[in-house]
């Protein structure tokens, strides 16, 4: 597994009972994937947050990062992972790195994960921890996720982890035949998490799930000052 060698990123044995307690109060609100639980049992949520909330990484809540962005709470991040149906091997784009948790959860499910965040400082500390977990089969990039990663395309699935008011056509064109997209879809008070799957080169179909909510999407680039 890439979390054997933590290097000096601290794992300890209470971080690891916080986590397993945080992963059975998941399954108890009803996500069922193992794969899915597993992975948030492996990933250790406390190194993508500051140190001052560590006490709090463990919890079922969004918490504060850099650049007046979330790192989701452990639910949704499971619940959108579920929805993904990701195997291993799976090639993902992920839009909005964020922390790079998201991005982590999908690297310990085995698969390839290209993720792509719009805040030059969230890209690199995301970076950071994800070279420093060992998780070669992740790759971050920093751009406009709104445009994605055309060099790199099809995906398998894409995962959109801001809030859409509508589905950039740029993304759809990049999504693989029979592959999923899943993201946030509505106005910026409350979304409604959707799956889309590609039919055939022009043909979609949609399926609505339960309510949530996410930062904006934005366009463009915010580079460092």
């Amino acid at each position: 597994m890439p979390f054997d060698n933590l290097n000096t990123m601290e794992d300890t044995f209470r971080h690891k009972g916080l986590r397993k307690r945080m992963v059975e109060a998941i399954r108890d609100k009803g996500i069922s994937d193992e794969a899915v639980l597993e992975a948030l049992n492996t990933v250790p949520r406390h190194l993508f947050l500051e140190k001052a909330f560590e006490d709090k990484a463990y919890e079922d809540q969004a918490m504060p990062i850099d650049e007046g962005q979330t790192i989701s709470q452990p639910y949704t991040v499971a619940y959108q992972t579920a929805l993904l149906k990701v195997q291993k091997r799976t090639k993902v784009l992920e839009i909005g790195t964020g922390s790079g948790y998201q991005a982590a959860i999908l690297g310990a499910m085995g698969a390839r994960v290209y993720t792509i965040e719009r805040h030059e400082l969230l890209h690199l500390k995301a970076k950071k921890i994800i070279d420093q977990l060992g998780m070669l089969n992740v790759r971050c990039y920093f751009g406009d996720g709104t445009k994605g990663l055309g060099e790199f395309a099809p995906f398998d699935r894409i995962l959109i982890t801001c809030a859409a008011t509508d589905v950039p056509s740029l993304l759809l064109k990049q999504l693989a035949i029979g592959g999923l997209m899943v993201l946030p879809l509505g106005d910026l008070n409350v979304q409604t998490m959707t799956r889309i799957t590609r039919k055939s080169e022009t043909d979609y179909s949609h399926e609505k799930f339960e309510e949530f909510r996410f930062v904006p999407l934005l366009g463009g680039k915010k580079e460092i000052n």
